[in-house]
């Protein structure tokens, strides 16, 4: 079987043309002809025997079958082929450039601003971005290339994703400081089982409090719904029913003035783990690296003694 014979330029061509859609974009992102694309683009199909474009004058370009998965493995081999470039030219030297992180957004007062602190702290010649969003958002742009890593709770993630962990977060009870409870210093679920639940309503947040639930075998009674992480302390201060979380403020005071107090579950019950994620079959940049080790100290983990899955390493 003969092996394919193509150039860096032509799967650097039909990336571009893949991601924008249109020869004329991506030669014009280039700096090149749009017939230099074409014909890089046709090369290459040539070569791999399949049709990876299909073309047309009212819409554009579209992937095919083959092409998307192509495209899929590519962008991995493009970062690889970068990552090759810095070893280098940037031996011996800092950090540099770009760096897109995404962080869930309950997650992302608690984390970011140490987080962002410390990379530009040790690496201050990188442009770290950090972009807030809720479970599937976070893995859409892991998946179409909008962010290199994301922070997130380790649930309904698929094998194409790989993860770290950077700390587990056990659950806690919050109940207002009126509360004939609020002096106890633990507490267990079905001590509340007849008391109103203010409800943290993410997508698979709300579930895995529902699980929770499920567990000691206590039916919840859902007075209130939010998707705000503070709403949800200020309407148990407010004397509206108590919560579930796992990220815990360093106050117990709510941006109305009230106050809640935060008591452990007796119960045995899972934690939800805090991780950071990647493409798997994108090949981890430096700065991805570096950011995982910012994680882990930040989460006061030793970075150099931990555990990781191969690839997705802290070396």
């Amino acid at each position: 079987m003969k092996t394919p014979s193509f150039t860096l330029v032509q799967l650097r061509y039909f990336a571009a043309a893949a991601e924008l859609g249109s020869m004329t974009a991506a030669s014009r992102q280039l700096l090149v002809s749009q017939s230099a694309i074409s014909t890089a683009v046709a090369q290459l199909e040539r070569e791999l025997g399949v049709q990876l474009l299909l073309r047309s004058r009212s819409r554009g370009l579209a992937l095919t079958s083959a092409g998307r998965d192509f495209y899929a493995e590519l962008r991995g081999f493009l970062a690889h082929c970068q990552e090759l470039a810095d070893s280098a030219t940037d031996a011996g030297q800092e950090l540099a450039g770009d760096l897109v992180v995404g962080c869930f957004e309950t997650l992302a007062p608690f984390w970011l601003p140490d987080l962002v602190a410390s990379y530009t702290q040790r690496h201050p010649a990188v442009r770290i971005t950090a972009r807030e969003g809720e479970h599937a958002t976070l893995k859409r742009m892991l998946r179409e290339g909008e962010c290199e890593a994301a922070l997130m709770y380790a649930y309904d993630l698929e094998d194409d994703l790989e993860t770290v962990t950077i700390a587990s977060a056990a659950p806690y009870v919050v109940l207002g400081v009126a509360h004939p409870l609020a002096r106890k210093t633990s507490i267990r679920l079905a001590d509340l089982a007849s008391e109103p639940v203010v409800m943290l309503d993410l997508p698979h947040t709300a579930d895995y409090f529902r699980a929770l639930f499920e567990t000691v075998g206590v039916q919840p009674q859902v007075r209130h719904r939010t998707r705000g992480y503070e709403t949800v302390r200020a309407m148990v201060a407010a004397g509206q029913g108590f919560a579930i979380l796992n990220q815990r403020p360093l106050h117990d005071q709510t941006y109305r003035g009230g106050s809640v107090v935060c008591l452990t579950l007796d119960d045995d019950l899972p934690p939800l783990d805090v991780v950071a994620v990647r493409v798997r079959a994108a090949r981890p940049t430096r700065k991805v690296h570096a950011f995982i080790r910012t994680c882990l100290t930040v989460a006061g983990r030793n970075a150099d003694s931990a555990e990781d899955p191969a690839p997705m390493s802290v070396e």
